[in-house]
């Protein structure tokens, strides 16, 4: 469930490619994102089974001997019971949840599309066939850009809009998409799009 910035460096796009030939990397938001809870800003991380060496993103495993999804549903619905469009959404983010994908990589190509669908936006997702260094230059190279160790470049996608979130009195920007899908709901679009930087 991929942040405001993330989905700012989308919105120009038609077509999205998704890197799927790639090796995992560690520490970065494929297995992570931020929510606000009454306590503030709260990491959600999905536990992984096989991390070490090289390993393709797709043949990275979920770890459900961890009870970590009845614990990520509960933190979700603690922290946006109460945001008008919380009970719009939550069954469909629910479905996809539970239906305990086995791979992180099929997880994160279904909640990528349902938040595209969430916010309207009819751009075609596509997948990488084979791992290029250097894409054909007609493709947007975005891979990595916006991750937990370069939060700089974020300054080149996206600047804060706020929108009304549930908790606080100051505003957290770039959190993930649901935050201001569940807050803002038929809105969202629109507050992605004042938050896009334009070049």
């Amino acid at each position: 469930m991929p942040s405001l910035a993330y989905f700012t460096a989308l919105q120009p796009a038609k077509v999205v490619i998704l890197e799927k030939c790639e090796y995992y990397v560690k520490q970065t938001f494929r297995n992570r994102c931020q929510i606000l809870t009454t306590g503030g800003q709260e990491n959600l991380i999905i536990p992984l089974t096989s991390k070490h060496g090289k390993v393709f993103i797709t043949d990275i495993r979920i770890d459900y001997s961890h009870k970590w999804l009845l614990k990520h549903w509960w933190a979700i619905q603690s922290a946006y019971g109460k945001a008008p469009f919380f009970e719009y959404y939550r069954d469909d983010l629910k479905k996809i949840l539970f239906k305990k994908e086995v791979f992180l990589y099929d997880l994160n190509y279904e909640l990528l599309s349902i938040c595209l669908r969430w916010l309207k936006w009819g751009m075609t997702i596509r997948e990488s066939i084979t791992f290029e260094k250097a894409p054909p230059l007609e493709v947007l190279d975005l891979r990595s850009t916006i991750n937990l160790k370069k939060n700089q470049n974020v300054q080149y996608f996206y600047q804060p809009v706020s929108y009304h979130q549930v908790f606080g009195n100051t505003f957290v920007a770039n959190l993930s998409i649901i935050d201001l899908i569940f807050c803002e709901g038929p809105n969202a679009a629109q507050i992605v799009n004042a938050s896009a930087v334009t070049k």
